[in-house]
């Protein structure tokens, strides 16, 4: 946000140099009525006073241009603030979903209240600091009304400050409790399905409209607040105007001061008491911006989850895991395996490798940690001890705009985003149409999109939802395919597939292989295991057997003293296809620890 600063800082300057300008001007009208009714009337010269008229027209045309400039300057300023603002914050939002925190879009709300406050409630700030300036023109005019004036100013910053005091609090409930109403209302469209199947509309109607009602009420407390002040700075101002002017005749009909300078006072204490007013006025929006730019920069100071560190060469695909062990809600998790609960460490001890051309497969019963090993393979979150390697490098350190186009991730949740099919083939970037091809190829579902009403330019809906489950994996395995990628990681890729799907999927792990690819199937299903090479299986979080694929089969199959854990580990059916004969005991392989 520091550099953000210094970045704006030129043109609030040019705005702040636009203000000493306008205000000047400002005082034009004063200055006219000034001179009319000192020089003109009694003078009564018409062409001095045509003279006075020109140059008036003149000064408030320039001024009508300089406030213009200002507020497009101020404008332009809000438009580009928004726009570097808002990368950095989604990624950050990306980040706290990672970590367990449910903010929602509340951050890129504030990055619009931010530009709406800049675009039209800000102006009135660069105002302000000339309430002086035209303070010490009264006291010019008169020692008398210059007290008046002062007087009538602080009562209407003591005003300003109450006001800020009164109403900070009930905007600020106003906004949480808004963005919890919020969030609940997109979590239900998010789960329209189950909300209309098991008909959870009326509790989360409550709550939302709990959360909502709360919202409204706050927001009103601060609205009923602040228009009573606002209502006593308009009578305050009002009420000064008219002491002026009376106290002014007096001067004049005393002989202390001319006509012209009664009437010049009255126009410009109302100049100068304007922006307390406007602030008073405006303090709601003021306020909304300032707890905007607290989040923000909140947000901007807490730790990143990775180091930047150095461009690293496209990795080979060798992936090595060391000592692994995790803990839900530690090193950045905001989930885990089998709805497991805070604090359950969930892994422990995990050591593997896996090389460039084969395809590994992790089994284990429901809650062994299969699928947080398989985030840890990618690289979402950093294990509590030990280390995940590709190619020598850690994974999760590894600047993720360089190995993330080398990785391909099937999470266990497929969710697909709104645009065309190419364009979540091509994981929302522009589509590169040969990839995008080969991708849907490799993933067998080509002739399915050319089947479908708009083929790769059909749109897909939000989160998928004019295409079948069993399309929307397919979709999914197509984009982690996308690119040639060194690591594939896929979790129980045939959860929506049928048996021509599972097929399809066999097909792609074995061109993945051939293309030189380190192939992890996390699954249950014996379908996944026929073009693997060895299996690693979890008891768990712990490693109970890895090695060649028909050794750790027929091992499992075969363990007698625990024949309930063998049998819950080996998933249905896998063991009765035909192995190599058995051994005599057995033969379980591990890596040593580096």
């Amino acid at each position: 946000m520091g550099d953000l600063l210094s970045r704006c800082r030129p043109p609030l300057i040019w705005a702040t140099g636009f203000s000493l300008l306008i205000n000047v001007l400002m005082l034009t009208s004063s200055l006219y009525m000034m001179q009319v009714y000192d020089r003109v009337l009694p003078s009564g010269s018409l062409p001095t006073l045509l003279f006075l008229s020109l140059i008036t027209a003149g000064a408030l045309a320039l001024l009508g241009a300089l406030d213009f400039v200002r507020t497009r300057l101020l404008g332009t300023l809000g438009d580009w603030l928004e726009r570097r603002l808002a990368p950095p914050i989604l990624e950050r939002m990306v980040e706290g979903t990672l970590l367990g925190r449910r903010e929602g879009t509340a951050l890129l709300k504030d990055i619009g209240t931010l530009h709406s406050v800049l675009g039209n409630g800000a102006t009135f700030l660069f105002d302000v600091p000339w309430v002086p300036v035209y303070l010490a023109l009264i006291y010019a005019l008169h020692p008398v009304l210059g007290h008046l004036a002062v007087t009538s100013a602080a009562l209407l910053f003591i005003l300003a400050l109450i006001n800020d005091r009164i109403t900070r609090a009930c905007l600020r409930n106003a906004t949480a409790a808004s963005n919890r109403a919020i969030a609940t209302a997109e979590a239900a469209l998010r789960n329209a399905e189950v909300v209309d199947a098991m008909h959870l509309l009326p509790g989360l109607a409550r709550r939302w409209g709990r959360d909502h009602s709360h919202a409204l009420d706050a927001q009103d407390r601060a609205h009923r607040r602040g228009a009573v002040l606002l209502n006593i700075t308009k009578f305050v101002r009002q009420l000064v105007q008219v002491a002026l002017l009376g106290a002014g005749a007096w001067l004049v009909v005393r002989h202390e001061m001319g006509a012209g300078s009664m009437m010049a006072s009255s126009l410009v204490v109302g100049r100068a008491l304007s922006p307390v007013e406007q602030a008073i006025g405006g303090w709601r929006q003021v306020s909304a911006g300032r707890e905007a730019w607290r989040r923000l920069s909140a947000a901007f100071r807490r730790p990143r989850r990775r180091v930047p560190g150095l461009p690293l060469p496209e990795p080979a695909g060798q992936l090595a895991v060391r000592n692994v062990a995790f803990r839900i809600g530690d090193g950045g998790s905001g989930g885990g395996s089998g709805g497991a609960a805070p604090g359950r460490t969930v892994l422990h001890n995990i050591s593997f490798d896996a090389r460039p051309g084969e395809a590994l497969a992790v089994i284990g019963p429901s809650a062994a940690g299969k699928s947080t090993l398989a985030r840890l393979l990618v690289g979402l979150h950093p294990p509590l001890a030990g280390v995940v390697r590709l190619d020598g490098a850690d994974l999760f350190q590894w600047r993720r705009d360089d190995v993330g186009r080398h990785i391909g991730y099937l999470p266990q949740d497929v969710e697909l985003f709104a645009g065309s099919v190419a364009e979540n083939i091509a994981r929302m970037g522009e589509p590169d149409p040969q990839a995008v091809v080969e991708a849907a190829t490799l993933a067998d579902c080509h002739a399915m999109i050319l089947r479908l009403p708009q083929g790769y330019d059909t749109q897909v809906g939000d989160g998928g939802a004019f295409l079948s489950g069993g399309q929307r994996q397919r979709v999914a395995l197509a984009r982690a395919l996308y690119g040639a990628p060194k690591l594939v990681v896929l979790d129980e890729p045939n959860a929506s597939l049928d048996a021509e799907g599972e097929q399809a999927l066999n097909r792609a792990i074995t061109a993945l292989k051939e293309r030189g690819a380190c192939v992890i199937v996390i699954g249950h299903r014996p379908g996944t295991l026929a073009q693997v090479d060895r299996i690693l299986a979890l008891r768990d979080g712990r490693v109970e057997s890895f090695g060649p694929r028909a050794e750790v089969l027929e091992a499992l199959k075969r363990r007698t003293m625990h024949p309930v854990a063998a049998q819950s580990a080996l998933p249905k059916g896998a063991g009765d296809r035909p192995g190599p004969p058995a051994a005599p005991a057995p033969k379980l392989h591990s890596v040593e620890p580096e």
